[in-house]
């Protein structure tokens, strides 16, 4: 990737949008996002610079069908009233009608609060649990406790959200296996919608990563990961839910909750990326420069030009994290005289003889023994793409390049 501001987007059908709120009132020492410690005249900066980079883009997304606006972080509640005025200012220029997703802190959403985002239109939430332990939660540095956690669920489902998404982390220090189901128990027994579990990275950027003098990305053993993830599964399913990705479960009733699925997006925000098709970009990490550089340029740190292969490419991978990969898709976005058979064979066949994915309904299904190895090959690509790409952006506002 180099540091090549391209063409603004153009001819997009269905987009999803992005927006990046940077701040936390904790930081957690495992977290490999984009995060700093909230300070209330940086979010001023941030707010006005960010309004400044919607309108910059409102011209090219005009005639865009929206498929969804996520909001990430960072804690996007950690300024309420600056956030819902950022929402604001997106619906005026996109007349949004979209599913508004958002995560949020089991700490920065009280009745309140969950009550606003509601009326501001928001409609899937994300709450990061990640234990319901209080010997787990301290270990790994979170500022909530166990029983915080629960209170923040049961708020959400209240609330009456289209879809309420709780992330649990497992293979983290010092839980074992009755651990981790004592946390799906706990989730289950409150009705959330859908659960989403994450196995611990230390990523060498990371403040976990630096305190313990890593070089590279540290996982957990594969045979924890797989363990545990089976025990989810078997639970899981047995509690009527649905495997809807590689690490989520969904009740069948509900709307699917995910963060990283849409095909084309355009974010908004310091390191915020877009994929346009054309070209894939992310924004410069640190916030004083994002603002510096708005309203006058894009605040863009590093681009690539992106081919018709590796657009496919893409698509593919993520569709693979979905266990499902459907001809129809794919020809609607690439035209009939593609075919997910003749484009992919070297990648398909493989997997099929091995039992990995099985054709199915017009397409292929990932199968439940396919599901870990192809994650396992997946991270290899992906904890090294974020581990390099992240982590030059954390140390250099406006890097040169980054071969990944």
């Amino acid at each position: 990737m180099y540091s090549e501001t391209p063409s603004f987007p153009h001819n997009l059908k269905q987009v999803g949008l992005y927006l990046h709120i940077p701040f936390c009132k904790n930081l957690c020492p495992f977290c490999p996002y984009n995060r700093i410690e909230y300070d209330e005249n940086l979010f001023s900066q941030y707010e006005e610079a960010v309004n400044a980079e919607i309108e910059l883009y409102t011209p090219y997304l005009k005639d865009c069908e929206f498929v969804s606006l996520y909001i990430g972080g960072g804690t996007p509640t950690v300024n309420l009233p600056g956030l819902l005025r950022i929402i604001e200012h997106l619906k005026r220029n996109f007349s949004l009608s979209c599913d508004i997703c958002i995560e949020l802190h089991p700490g920065n959403m009280d009745s309140e609060c969950l009550g606003e985002l509601k009326d501001s239109g928001v409609s899937m939430l994300s709450i990061g649990i990640e234990s319901t332990s209080d010997r787990i939660l301290k270990n790994i540095g979170r500022n909530h406790d166990g029983e915080t956690a629960i209170n923040s669920l049961r708020r959400a489902i209240k609330t009456g959200f289209d879809s309420v998404n709780a992330d649990l982390m497992f293979a983290l220090p010092g839980q074992n296996l009755k651990d981790w189901e004592n946390d799906l128990k706990a989730l289950v027994s409150e009705g959330v919608d859908q659960i989403s579990t994450y196995p611990l990275f230390s990523f060498p950027y990371s403040d976990l990563g630096q305190s313990l003098k890593i070089r590279q990305v540290k996982r957990p053993e594969s045979h924890l990961i797989r363990s545990m993830l089976n025990l989810t599964d078997s639970f899981l399913t047995g509690s009527g839910y649905k495997r809807c990705a590689v690490w989520s479960w969904l009740k069948p009733s509900k709307k699917k909750f995910s963060s990283i699925t849409r095909h084309h997006y355009v974010g908004f925000g310091p390191s915020a990326a877009s994929m346009t098709g054309k070209d894939f970009y992310v924004n410069t990490f640190d916030v004083a420069s994002y603002a510096e550089t708005l309203p006058n340029k894009r605040p863009i740190a590093l681009s690539m030009p992106v081919n018709q292969r590796l657009e496919m490419a893409y698509w593919l991978y993520w569709r693979v994290y979905e266990l499902k990969i459907y001809q129809k898709d794919f020809q609607n976005l690439f035209g009939e005289e593609h075919t997910i058979e003749s484009t992919f064979s070297k990648i398909i066949k493989p997997f099929e003889l091995a039992g990995m994915i099985d054709k199915n309904n017009g397409g292929y299904q990932v199968t439940d023994s396919g599901a870990y190895w192809i994650h396992r090959l997946q991270n290899e690509y992906s904890l090294n793409y974020i581990n390099r790409l992240w982590g030059s952006c954390r140390r250099e506002s406006w890097p040169s390049g980054v071969s990944l």
